[in-house]
């Protein structure tokens, strides 16, 4: 498909965009709520599932491992006292002796301490046996260490292709939106969220999902063991998980607000940029760069508000849960040493459970720490999700389209973009071979009529009929591999002048694209370019003029040899002479073809079989060039006014 060209008439969309750096930004829609967005989220990760399931159970058992250690160094830590202990006593004692003596001492709690050791009166400590230990303790973490790389291995593999998926399902989603949806849409907005929201995205899942899987496996596994170890003091560390939710909940309410506020801000600004920057000449011919850098400046400061509020709002998170972790590591602490004391607890028990509650805060405080992220993600997606569910074009027909004789009818058609209809009951009828001129002031509707024949938009009433087909029953694409058409504005993308003139046959051989490219005078400016048809075109198609750029889309219509043609302005920009010249070349590639010609300057179409006067979206007139000056009617006082004002000038 070749460029897309909207008339002056066609939608009004939203409030109109008046030049770089001026009128108000584009209001945003509401963003769906973050609950559901994120459960959205998580089912893009759905076709992944033998991955997930792969990597939860490389993650439980690498967790399993990593939790059990301090319970192992627990026991090194009880052998070391034990043989403290040992060390001090007689070597002539017993065991039971040296626990009796103590109780006969009348300090119980120290015998009850005693009990609970597996110490020798006289032997010290046990180094083989704690030098086991600390081995098998090693093995295990070592383990755990390799399952936990496999597992992030193994995610991030799942996060890269559910973003891939992602990236295909919104490029066939743009492929599918109507034009009147990129009518509405400002296109850095829109870029922003193909690019910068998605790149959000897949960070997010990249960097949460692994810590999030652990962090929930490691809170539970540490749980089982505390439990184990000591149900009272595994209650109070238990008490924080209530404090630690509300915390979440209350901050993460209203960091939320803002991290929408915060992309759609970044939206805006993208917006903003990508029109002053491809406007900048128009913006320094008029002066406004002073307004230019204003704008800029309030709406930068827009993102820097949204965006620090977000993060300083979530940044509270994690140290109010730092606060809450020590909090309970201090209790833990005082009430483990008080049942050491009391004989209720090895020491090493107490270790590991102040261990234990760490690593049972260390996750909960890195779940905090990722909410930012996570919000800021879950915002990115909303955003994407907004686009993944905007309305698309009706569904496509099956079918194939015989090749084209070229007669076309407009049966009482009307289109309108909006309430107020635009075209009324209009009706039309192109004969095989005729060339058909549509003028009429701006406005009229004449390019809104090549839009319907190339179903951009979809009528509203009536029907058109391309050879006793209606075009609504053809695939788009279909129909338009049978149409050629080349407009004022000319589209050129990054890449040589013979793959841009090769476009619409990339199969065309290098004889066919240099017969085009002559017939179409391109040949003629080519050889003075350093590497000719090999001459690069940037993206912004700078580095050849305005004129050239429409020979080069003539080129390309001419080499798709399109069995119906649209000219909308396509010489606007080529010199007299050289318009000249096109218009003979113009009549050869029409010759034997339907065309319709749109032109404002009605010198170029004194030869058209028929003249379509245009005024409001009604044909007023019609006929051919001499017969309608005969008529003295609407197009004998356009041509009037175009010529005595050019004479009077």
């Amino acid at each position: 498909m070749s460029e897309e060209k909207k008339d002056t008439a066609a939608p009004p969309a939203p409030p109109p965009r008046r030049g770089p750096g001026h009128g108000p930004p584009l209001p945003g829609e509401k963003a769906n709520h973050f609950r559901a967005s994120l459960k959205r989220l998580v089912g893009a990760l759905r076709p992944e599932r033998p991955r997930m399931l792969t990597a939860i159970l490389l993650g439980f058992f690498s967790v399993a491992l990593a939790v059990v250690g301090p319970k192992i160094l627990g026991r090194a830590t009880d052998l070391l006292l034990a043989g403290f202990v040992g060390k001090q006593m007689p070597a002539s004692a017993t065991r039971d002796q040296v626990i009796a003596q103590a109780e006969q001492s009348g300090e119980a709690d120290f015998a009850d301490l005693l009990r609970r050791l597996d110490f020798v009166p006289g032997e010290g400590v046990d180094f083989g046996a704690v030098a086991s230990i600390l081995l098998l303790v090693l093995v295990l973490y070592v383990i755990s260490g390799v399952m936990s790389y496999l597992q992030g291995w193994i995610l991030n593999d799942a996060v890269q292709k559910s973003i891939y998926r992602m990236r295909q399902l919104v490029s066939a989603k743009l492929d599918r939106l109507p034009l009147s949806y990129f009518d509405k849409q400002p296109r850095g907005e829109l870029l922003s969220r193909v690019t910068n929201d998605i790149d959000n995205v897949s960070q997010t899942l990249q960097q949460t999902l692994s810590q999030l899987l652990n962090a929930l496996l490691m809170v539970l596994g540490v749980i089982v063991m505390m439990v184990w170890i000591s149900p009272t003091l595994a209650l109070v560390a238990l008490a924080s998980i209530p404090v630690a939710m509300v915390v979440v909940s209350v901050i993460g309410k209203r960091s939320q607000k803002l991290f929408a506020q915060n992309w759609k801000s970044t939206g805006e600004l993208n917006a903003h940029i990508e029109e002053a920057y491809t406007g900048h000449s128009l913006v320094k011919v008029f002066g406004r760069q002073k307004e230019v850098r204003e704008e800029f400046r309030r709406r930068n400061q827009e993102l820097f508000e949204a965006g620090f509020g977000a993060q300083f709002i979530s940044g509270i998170i994690m140290p109010v849960m730092f606060l809450v972790g020590n909090i309970n590591y201090v209790i833990i602490a005082v009430l483990g040493g008080l049942r050491v004391a009391s004989g209720q607890m090895n020491i090493g028990d107490v270790q590991a459970f102040i261990q234990y509650s760490r690593q049972f805060t260390q996750p909960l405080t890195q779940v905090a720490s990722m909410a930012n992220l996570l919000q800021s993600g879950v915002a990115s997606a909303e955003r994407v999700f907004e686009l993944l569910d905007a309305d698309e074009m009706t569904s496509e027909p099956t079918g194939d389209l015989a090749p084209l004789r070229g007669h076309v009818l407009f049966d009482d058609v009307t289109f309108s973009y909006t309430d107020e209809p635009l075209i009324r009951e209009l009706h039309l009828e192109a004969l095989p071979g005729q060339t058909v001129a549509i003028v009429g002031p701006t406005g009229a509707g004449k390019t809104t009529l090549v839009n319907l024949l190339m179903r951009f938009y979809d009528l509203d009433d009536g029907r058109i009929l391309l050879d006793g087909v209606d075009i609504s029953s053809v695939p788009r694409g279909e129909l338009r591999s049978r149409m050629g058409m080349v407009l004022q504005d000319t589209w050129l993308f990054g890449g040589t002048i013979r793959e841009n003139i090769a476009y619409g046959r990339p199969a065309a051989t290098e004889s066919e694209i240099v017969e085009a490219a002559t017939a179409a005078f391109v040949d003629r400016f080519v050889h003075a370019l350093p590497d000719g048809y090999d001459t690069v075109i940037d993206e912004e198609g700078s580095n050849v003029s305005s004129g050239e750029k429409q020979l080069i889309t003539i080129a390309r219509a001419f080499l798709a040899d399109p069995g119906l043609l649209i000219l909308d302005e396509a010489t606007s920009s080529v010199d007299t002479r050289t318009e000249l010249l096109l218009q003979q070349a113009m009549s050869a590639l029409r010759h034997g073809r339907t065309s319709f010609v749109i032109a404002h300057r009605l010198s170029t179409i004194r030869d058209a079989d028929v003249i379509l006067v245009m005024e409001d979206g009604r044909i007023v007139e019609q006929g051919t060039h001499a017969a309608l000056l005969e008529a003295e009617g609407a197009y004998h006082r356009l041509y009037q006014s175009q010529f005595n004002a050019a004479v009077t000038t």
